[in-house]
């Protein structure tokens, strides 16, 4: 069963798009909360995550900046998943000129048993090709159902259900004999 954006979801999202772009902060604050998920899950697929929550921040500060510009109210959804991919490849082609800290990690338990902890696993997952990689941080690490996936990004539900399902089965395949439940 496919999902299918109701009129009032719709209108409610053209709304507060033309009213952020009118400059009610109010407005872009809900645009905000409705879609860093959706964001964050896309730069996280593309960065390392130390920096997925600035970049979060740098995307909606860009958008805020270039909302008059967009010209089709519908388009919003897309067009700030295009920021986000955008934003992702500018901070790799930046020079660094900082050499990050090693953060004094400890070894949990889990880990010294021989499995992986979450960055390790994010690690893996990032290494999926990026169809797969997208769908499943969007799954996994935010927490989005299958029609909450398809919804942001405009895929459809069955193209989601088999990301999902590919992505899972390439994400076994390369943690090898390590539980990934």
């Amino acid at each position: 069963m496919m999902p299918v954006m109701t009129a009032p979801e719709i209108s409610a999202d053209d709304g507060l798009v033309r009213a952020a772009a009118a400059g009610d902060r109010a407005a872009f604050g809900e645009l905000y909360v409705r879609y860093a998920r959706l964001v964050h899950g896309i730069l996280l697929a593309r960065v390392p995550p130390a920096e997925a929550d600035d970049l979060v921040q740098d995307v909606f500060l860009s958008a805020m900046r270039q909302l008059r510009g967009l010209r089709t109210v519908a388009a919003f959804r897309g067009w700030l998943a295009a920021i986000a991919r955008n934003r992702a490849t500018d901070y790799f082609r930046q020079a660094r000129s900082c050499v990050p800290i090693e953060e004094n990690m400890k070894p949990d338990s889990h880990a010294a048993a021989g499995g992986l902890d979450a960055r390790e696993v994010l690690d893996v997952i990032r290494q999926l090709p990026e169809a797969y990689r997208e769908t499943m941080i969007l799954r996994l690490v935010e927490g989005m159902t299958g029609p909450e996936i398809a919804r942001q990004t405009g895929l459809t539900a069955d193209s989601v259900r088999v990301n999902l399902c590919r992505g899972m089965k390439m994400l076994r395949g390369l943690l090898g004999g390590v539980d990934a439940k």
